[in-house]
């Protein structure tokens, strides 16, 4: 069910909320949190899509910002979807203009749910201290997406800068299978000391300054990190190398989709790395709501401590 809701008040639009459960049946009860996405009108789609998608194993009411602070005249603009149009969630879309969207923690307060946690993900345009804003304050959870960024290495490393507990971004958690496979390489023997690690990763990839940054941390080891060019890889991280006495482990990706792991003395094993959807990033963060201390010291500590990217091959 979609119900448009132009020139409206968020007043209003709490009691068409309120008429829609009553006469569709659409109940609040099980809702775990309120998800607040601010965005563009190009992306409003996807990035709804994916939440609606996630809303299956987060039940939760979606609010959707579209800000238009240039015209003249102040509006707001909202439509209401439930049931098969909303996946497991109630989204609420509000297109604010001028004066209207001056203010964007008055316009979502009297939508949230009560006594639930706030979620505010930014898909796309990204304030600079997302934790300093109006929306910021109130949510629990900030996400943020470094992909989306034209220098995603000056982004990463601008985060240090403004990181509070509570931030995250989904560079980080499309690293999640990569971080896996790595952990259980090291639970393995010859459980040897890691002396040097190489990661390798295509120039638009954020996700391979923050897999560097976190081997860094969790080895406390020298690692090399390099974006190739464009001609040699440009789908995410291409590889990544731990440097034991015994030799080189190395986890490589052939092509998108598939990693080579190859380690001394056993054979190569073929795994299965898709690029991970949207979709599923966004339900991982759901999943827990406190302060992911990991990334918190990855991006605090591990940036400094790895450096800027080298711009050639180590030696030896």
């Amino acid at each position: 069910m979609i119900v448009d809701l132009p020139d409206t008040t968020v007043s209003k639009i709490t009691r068409a909320l309120v008429n829609v459960r009553e006469e569709g049946g659409a109940v609040a009860l099980g809702r775990v949190l309120t998800l607040v996405i601010v965005t563009r009108e190009g992306d409003m789609e996807e990035v709804i899509e994916a939440a609606n998608d996630a809303s299956r194993e987060h039940p939760m009411r979606v609010i959707v910002l579209l800000v238009d602070g240039n015209g003249s005249d102040a509006r707001l603009d909202a439509q209401i979807r439930v049931g098969g149009d909303a996946g497991a969630s109630e989204v609420v879309t509000l297109h604010a203009f001028g004066e209207a969207a001056s203010n964007l923690e008055s316009l979502v307060t009297g939508l949230l749910l009560p006594d639930a946690p706030v979620v505010v993900w930014w898909p796309n345009d990204t304030p600079d201290n997302p934790a300093d804003t109006s929306l910021g304050r109130i949510a629990q959870r900030r996400i943020t997406d470094a992909a989306t960024k034209p220098n995603p290495w000056e982004w990463v490393a601008a985060l240090s800068d403004s990181y509070s507990p509570g931030d995250t971004d989904l560079a980080w958690t499309r690293l999640t299978r990569w971080r896996e496979q790595l952990a259980a390489i090291l639970d393995q023997p010859p459980y040897e000391s890691v002396r040097r690690v190489e990661v390798r990763g295509a120039g638009d990839s954020p996700s391979t300054s923050l897999l560097a940054a976190w081997l860094r941390v969790a080895l406390d080891v020298p690692v090399d990190w390099r974006y190739l060019d464009p001609a040699e890889w440009e789908h995410g991280i291409k590889s990544v190398v731990l440097v034991r006495d015994s030799g080189e482990v190395r986890l490589e990706r052939p092509e998108p989709g598939v990693a080579i792991l190859t380690q001394p003395g056993q054979p190569s094993h073929d795994l299965a790395f898709p690029r991970r959807t949207l979709r599923e990033c966004l339900a991982e963060e759901l999943r827990r709501l406190d302060p992911d201390v990991l990334y918190g010291r990855v991006i605090s500590e591990g940036l400094e401590l790895l450096g800027p990217p080298s711009t050639q091959e180590p030696n030896g």
